[in-house]
């Protein structure tokens, strides 16, 4: 009897819910929360006090009242000014009259009238420049000694590495070449080898006829350049002279 009386007496207290305790995670989440988002007063436009937790881009938008915004305003429509320009009718004239075909035509038959600006090549040539860029040749001093001492600029310089250049001192002291090749086929005909010779050893004739049959006749020696030197030496003196003010 005794213990049903205490069974009884302890049931309600078992069945009875337990409280939960928060954990200290539970009380941090409420507390950053609270600072966060604090109660706001009636009458204020953002949070009482700025929390670590705001983005300090944020914050000063919060404060700002969104103002509405003025509609985009549409610039007027122009309508075109039909008084200016041609009129409709000269435009269909145009159009339907073929107005620049004819003028086309007409200026093709006044030349068909004209004598031909053709030349009958190879017998009649056109003027070529005093810089024009054609077969190399190494000239000679009025002495007959090769104006060339070997310094190898010309080979440094080149872009398309056509040049080939051995040298060797003389007994004098003198340093001259003993081997100047150039490979025709590799040449782009910039005239930087003519430029950076600091004697006007090496130059650039006039002559653009010199197609061969086989390939390697393009390959030059020193005895070929020498002797296309001496053929034009009066046309290179010549347009080196008529160029020496610009250079």
């Amino acid at each position: 009897m005794a213990s049903s009386m205490l069974f009884a007496r302890t049931l309600p207290r078992a069945l009875a819910p337990v409280p939960i305790m928060p954990s200290m995670r539970t009380f941090s989440i409420l507390s950053v929360r609270a600072r966060a988002h604090p109660v706001e007063p009636e009458g204020t436009t953002g949070p009482l006090h700025v929390s670590p937790v705001h983005d300090t881009l944020n914050v000063h938008r919060d404060h700002l009242q969104q103002r509405p915004r003025s509609p985009a305003v549409r610039p007027p429509k122009m309508e075109p000014d039909y008084n200016v320009g041609p009129s409709a009718l000269e435009k269909a004239g145009h159009l339907f009259l073929f107005s620049e075909m004819v003028r086309g035509l007409w200026v093709t038959l006044e030349n068909f009238f004209r004598p031909p600006y053709t030349i009958q090549y190879p017998f009649e040539k056109g003027p070529l420049s005093p810089r024009f860029r054609g077969e190399h040749a190494l000239r000679r001093y009025p002495t007959g000694e090769e104006r060339c001492i070997a310094c190898k600029l010309c080979e440094a310089i080149c872009p398309a590495l056509a040049i080939t250049i051995e040298s060797e001192p003389r007994a004098d002291g003198s340093r001259r070449t003993t081997r100047y090749d150039i490979d025709m086929t590799k040449c782009i005909y910039c005239g930087m080898c003519q430029e950076a010779c600091p004697v006007d050893a090496i130059v650039e004739t006039q002559t653009l006829e010199f197609a061969t049959e086989t390939r390697e006749e393009l390959f030059y020696n020193k005895e070929k350049l020498l002797a296309n030197g001496d053929r034009a030496e009066m046309e290179i003196a010549s347009n080196i002279y008529a160029d020496h003010l610009t250079r």
